[in-house]
């Protein structure tokens, strides 16, 4: 059966051109654009970033070691503290003996007490004197009997001159006697006193070193203490050193991670310029054409149509392409 059909047809030139961009529309839209140039991108961090992330990872707790150190030096202060008072202690009882030596010295001053020089004597001193009178008796009565033998030989013996004679040697011998006897308690009384002095200089000398001693000790324990008031104060700095590390390390964070931030950005945009230049660069001929397109519509709605025709064709394949594509209805117009 033939088909009459009647079309309107815009100008030669005008449909020349819309075949033209049907054909140029069909390649350019056969050629697969390749996204993967315009593709978002993230920038990486920067070293800067990541020097922060590590700071703040490592510097969690990095503050115990000084917390540590100034407990240590705490626990060390206590000790030394505690052994300079215990030294302190010891100096005190020691100057407690200083003041019983001196105490005891203070009694040895003065006329000495019979039983102070007794005390000082030797316990052999009446032996030596027993015998040394002894000795002397022994040889007294040889004499006697030496001299009643001279007389005996002289034939006077028993006369009144030769009793006089050993009178006066027995009275002159009980006065030596007497003299020896008290030269004996003499030298043990010079002895005693000897010894006694030496006794009382010694318990001085003992007195002076203890208090010399206790004196060293006390020096030491305010030495001590000292020491153990710079430990305490080192702990406090160690400590206070401790709670200023982390306000430290955060203002370090942030000035990294503030900087890295900002070239992460500078790089970031440099990756969208970039993708969005290479997008546009992709659909910079599809644009144009659709540029060209618009231009040909343009055409279309200012010329109307000049030339009829009829005939009886079979069905068109491209009024059913164009049928599918929606950009060539709004170049080409309605289609009756």
């Amino acid at each position: 059966m033939a088909v009459q059909e009647t079309r309107t047809l815009p100008a030669k030139f005008i449909e020349d051109l819309g075949k033209d961009y049907a054909a140029q529309l069909t390649a350019a839209t056969a050629i697969p654009v390749d996204t993967s140039k315009f593709a978002p991108q993230v920038a990486a961090q920067d070293a800067l970033q990541t020097r922060a992330a590590t700071l703040a990872g490592t510097g969690v707790g990095s503050f115990a070691p000084f917390i540590q150190a100034a407990q240590q030096r705490d626990v060390a202060a206590g000790q030394q503290a505690a052994a300079a008072q215990q030294r302190l202690a010891d100096a005190g009882q020691t100057l407690g003996g200083v003041s019983t030596t001196l105490s005891g010295i203070a009694g040895l001053t003065g006329a000495p007490t019979q039983q102070q020089v007794d005390a000082f004597t030797s316990p052999y001193q009446q032996q030596v004197i027993d015998t040394t009178l002894a000795e002397f008796d022994r040889q007294r009565a040889i004499n006697e009997q030496n001299i009643r033998d001279q007389q005996a030989s002289l034939g006077a013996l028993g006369s009144g001159r030769a009793g006089v004679q050993l009178s006066e040697y027995q009275a002159q011998s009980g006065r030596d006697r007497a003299a020896l006897e008290a030269q004996l308690r003499q030298q043990g009384f010079g002895q005693a006193m000897q010894a006694r002095q030496q006794d009382i200089a010694n318990r001085f000398g003992l007195g002076q070193a203890q208090s010399g001693l206790a004196q060293s000790q006390a020096g030491l324990g305010q030495q001590q203490l000292g020491l153990g008031q710079f430990e305490m104060g080192r702990g406090q700095f160690q400590t206070g050193l401790a709670s200023q590390v982390p306000g430290l390390q955060r203002a370090d964070i942030s000035t990294l991670g503030q900087v890295g931030a900002a070239q992460q950005a500078q790089r970031q945009a440099v990756l969208d310029a970039q993708r969005q230049a290479a997008r546009t660069a992709a659909y910079e001929p599809l644009e144009r054409l659709g540029f060209f397109g618009q231009g040909v519509t343009g055409l279309m709605g200012g010329y109307p149509g000049q030339f009829q025709f009829g005939s009886t064709p079979a069905a068109d394949p491209l009024q059913t392409a164009l049928g599918l594509g929606t950009g060539l209805a709004g170049i080409f117009g309605a289609l009756r």
